[in-house]
């Protein structure tokens, strides 16, 4: 079969620009409203898109109240999801650095029953100062600790979820077996930071265990996608950033005896289509109007580890002293760094920064009519930058709508995406391979 094209829906409840919660053609729903989600999710479903995607947040909203804000549980939501969709895959984030492997792995383990094999976990390491203080810590983890935690968290989880076999399951009632407990082995999982004996008391899911997808970027990020990622999450200003992520971290899988093909990248993607390209960059213009200074202040703050800009004028052009060392930022040290290089090649000052970032913080933006963003779709997954894109419409549900309805069909004329769903899980919707029965071992040559 010819290689195609790999879709996720990113759902940001009104979209994915800072001023869409106030623009005309954003959804009204209330964001704790399951409808939205739903409608969504269908939208999406209905374009035979491979997931819908959730992020997540553990802090409660510091911006001023300028911003929609306030986010519902993503498993809890996922599992309500599930009942509302019938095909799409459901991926949903949660932290290793602020929770415990055997809940963890009961929840994900819960809702890939409940969907029929669709659960995906985006693994994250989660930093923020107020997190930290919310879960009783009082001194915050450091980048490389919260990589070493997180390879021992993913280890338990991994150990839990093949510790109970579905097979051990016989209910049968003639003889009056149930189970077969020679089958459903403890996990006895002992790690530094984490301890769990098992066995899970969820039997294994209808795909094995949910699918594993990660974010990270940077050189520790990539270690870790490269030994468990199935899907990764990728944020890239440009095509070829893109392309040498997407090669290394491909190349680094090998050396876990993974195939590339092991591994489906994912960049986001946050396109304003229009009818003409003139229209498209209008979508841009009034969603920057709608935009507060303060709300782009405070999530570079937030990027540079609390760092304060509010000192530079805002039409002045930004320098490399501007900024503090991105290398030494504990927050996300790829995604601070990617701002520093994008301000300085393009000589942005810090309104135009601001501007930039509040399209997709970091993530490559597009502008065009569908023919145009078909083609980049198209030219990145060509041209070694992607197997597919995490969709990221400006605008909820209208942009989504343009993207789902006029942009897919594009790409299914020139055979580049699916026009049904070939199976039921999350699984065979990414084309991966059936679950390996045990972890591979780096390749330390």
């Amino acid at each position: 079969m010819t290689r195609q094209l790999h879709f996720n829906l990113f759902l940001m409840p009104r979209g994915h620009h800072e001023g869409a919660w106030r623009h005309p053609d954003s959804t009204r729903r209330a964001l704790t409203d399951l409808e939205l989600y739903v409608e969504a999710a269908r939208i999406a479903e209905a374009a035979k898109f491979d997931a819908v995607f959730l992020a997540d947040t553990l802090v409660a909203p510091n911006n001023g109240g300028l911003v929609a804000s306030g986010a519902m549980e993503p498993i809890t939501l996922l599992s309500a999801l599930a009942a509302r969709t019938d095909r799409i895959g459901l991926i949903g984030t949660a932290s290793t650095t602020y929770s415990l492997p055997y809940t963890h792995a009961r929840q994900f383990a819960s809702l890939d029953h409940l969907s029929g094999g669709r659960a995906g976990w985006n693994i994250v390491t989660s930093w923020a100062p107020q997190a930290g203080l919310n879960y009783g810590l009082e001194q915050d983890v450091g980048h490389g600790d919260r990589y070493a935690i997180a390879e021992e968290f993913v280890e338990a989880v991994d150990a839990l979820w093949r510790s109970f076999p579905s097979e051990a399951i016989h209910d049968n009632r003639e003889t009056g077996q149930y189970l077969d407990p020679s089958l459903i082995q403890p996990a006895n999982y002992n790690g530094k930071h984490y301890r769990t004996q098992g066995p899970l008391n969820v039997p294994s899911s209808p795909q094995g265990r949910p699918v594993y997808i990660q974010a990270g970027q940077s050189d520790s990020g990539r270690g870790f996608a490269a030994r468990w990622a199935e899907a990764i999450f990728t944020a890239h200003l440009g095509k070829e950033t893109a392309q040498s992520f997407y090669s290394d971290v491909k190349r680094r899988a090998v050396g876990y005896g993974r195939r590339p093909e092991d591994i489906v990248v994912l960049p986001g993607i946050s396109a304003a289509i229009g009818s003409t390209t003139h229209e498209a960059q209008q979508i841009w213009e009034e969603l920057d109007a709608l935009t507060s200074p303060q709300i782009g202040l405070a999530r570079l703050s937030a990027r540079f580890g609390g760092h304060d800009f509010s000192g530079i004028p805002l039409d002045r052009v930004l320098t490399r002293g501007d900024f503090p060392d991105p290398t030494q930022v504990e927050a996300s040290k790829s995604r601070a760094t990617g701002y520093v290089d994008l301000a300085l090649k393009e000589g942005l000052t810090l309104r135009g920064l601001l501007q930039k970032l509040a399209g997709a913080r970091g993530h490559f933006t597009a502008t065009g009519t569908p023919e145009q963003i078909a083609d980049i779709i198209e030219d990145w997954f060509r041209t070694g930058a992607a197997d597919g894109f995490n969709v990221m419409p400006p605008i909820v549900n209208k942009q989504l709508e343009v993207f789902a309805t006029e942009v897919v069909p594009i790409l299914r004329k020139r055979n580049l995406f699916r026009t049904e769903y070939e199976g039921r899980t999350l699984r065979s919707h990414f084309g991966l391979k059936p679950v390996e029965p045990k972890l591979p071992l780096a390749d330390t040559a």
